[in-house]
């Protein structure tokens, strides 16, 4: 009898967890943020409690998994409204390599070490450093790599509004400032709130408006 309450409980949570998933939205382990990974954690501790201890009522682990979910939907549209708190709870991409350069400083800030830097680019089939172009630090700890021989023609395009939302590291990276935004604007007659994506690409600035994509 112990061991059926067991198997019932596994299937039971084998199946909970995968509509779970579905609610969050997430296709792949790969994709988890800093936050998903921890409800990630926290849900697989909760349903290995009950497994473990059949005593206990099945809706001990039930309602905090619910919990849990309930609050990383929360901070999942907090943080898709708010670039400051998708920063907070996600983190920026990071250039650990552009224009061919090391940049040592992001490293240390982003507690990734050299080793690190040469494993990600054996496993992406790359022999050295001298190879790369631009390599970035995603969001999720994976390194997106950008070679000599693939070169674009072109810069990468830089980020300068989201969802209406100035990026002010790319103002400064361009040497620029606010100014810069408000001209754009003022001549394309829109407003900030009109813009879901403009970038920064070959000295020229292109706009994605929220109507464009309706």
């Amino acid at each position: 009898m112990e061991y059926l309450k067991i198997i019932f409980r596994i299937s039971f949570f084998y199946f909970f967890i995968i509509l779970i998933y579905r609610i969050m939205g997430k296709r792949e382990v790969g994709q988890l943020g800093i936050v998903d990974l921890i409800v990630s954690i926290l849900i697989a501790e909760l349903v290995a409690i009950s497994v473990e201890d059949s005593t206990k009522s099945i809706l001990a682990s039930i309602i905090p998994i619910i919990c849990l979910v309930i609050l990383q939907l929360i901070l999942s549209y907090s943080s898709l409204k708010s670039p400051k708190m998708r920063s907070l709870l996600d983190g920026t991409p990071a250039f650990i390599i552009k224009n061919g350069k090391v940049n040592y400083k992001e490293m240390i800030h982003q507690k990734y070490n050299l080793d690190d830097l040469l494993t990600q680019l054996r496993e992406k089939g790359y022999r050295n450093i001298e190879e790369i172009e631009y390599a970035i630090l995603e969001n999720n700890g994976t390194l997106s790599v950008f070679n000599y021989q693939n070169k674009l023609s072109s810069p990468l395009p830089m980020p300068l509004i989201l969802d209406g939302k100035i990026q002010y590291d790319t103002l400064k990276e361009m040497n620029k400032d606010k100014t810069l935004v408000d001209t754009l604007l003022k001549t394309k007659h829109l407003s900030l709130s009109d813009i879901f994506y403009a970038f920064y690409k070959d000295k020229s600035i292109f706009i994605i408006k929220y109507t464009d994509l309706t």
